[in-house]
């Protein structure tokens, strides 16, 4: 099936990578920007063991890594839907977005700013890793039975984008159009392969009534 809600997490995804590539198409940082950014790049160095992880949760092999599992549980339509993820984000990041907005990496666009095993140079709108971990939310989200594991996937994709920025490869406005981008191109994913039903709860089953004579 196509649920209603997933059109319009399609819009609003489409309309906010609209939006940011029209505010990061200037190829500046600008000061509100900066400032968000300077919180998070300046994480303890403690942080680094847990947030330099946490950014290969955005790497182009993870759709595959997932959709094996899918296979495995016979999710056919999500195993599919993730393969596809792969091609479709390379065209919108790289063949999109990346040819509309020209702005460079923090190391050259944010004077001071603490670069951690990431390139200083080179073309950063969007993030290509909040693509993927807010495109693979948004696919798994009808398949996840409890909120805590939504909740899980969200906050898992979150840190990957702040990961991005203490790591010094994005700008917080990187992050912002990639993860839009990201619910884009799952929810365009999710109407074209379609998703199961919502899981109905079930109905409690009435108690036979009593025999006559008993109490």
């Amino acid at each position: 099936m196509r649920r209603p809600g997933t059109a319009l997490l399609l819009l609003a995804g489409t309309a906010v990578t609209a939006l940011s590539a029209v505010v990061a198409a200037s190829g500046t940082v600008g000061p509100a920007e900066r400032a968000v950014f300077a919180v998070v790049n300046g994480w303890p160095e403690g942080l680094r063991p847990v947030l330099w992880p946490a950014q290969l949760l955005g790497v182009l092999g993870v759709p595959l890594l997932v959709a094996a599992v899918a296979l495995a549980l016979r999710r056919w339509r999500l195993a599919a839907a993730l393969v596809l993820l792969v091609p479709a984000k390379l065209v919108v990041e790289k063949d999109v977005l990346k040819e509309l907005v020209h702005r460079e990496r923090p190391g050259t666009t944010i004077p001071g700013a603490v670069l951690r095993d990431v390139p200083s140079a080179g073309p950063s709108f969007p993030s290509g890793h909040a693509i993927i971990a807010f495109g693979i939310v948004v696919l798994l989200a009808p398949y996840l039975r409890h909120r805590w594991q939504l909740a899980l996937a969200v906050c898992l994709a979150v840190l990957n984008g702040l990961a991005r920025i203490y790591l010094g490869a994005h700008s917080p406005l990187d992050v912002v159009g990639g993860a839009a981008a990201g619910v884009a191109l799952g929810a365009a994913l999710s109407l074209l392969v379609g998703v199961p039903p919502p899981a109905t709860p079930r109905r409690p089953v009435p108690a036979p009534p009593a025999a006559p004579g008993r109490r």
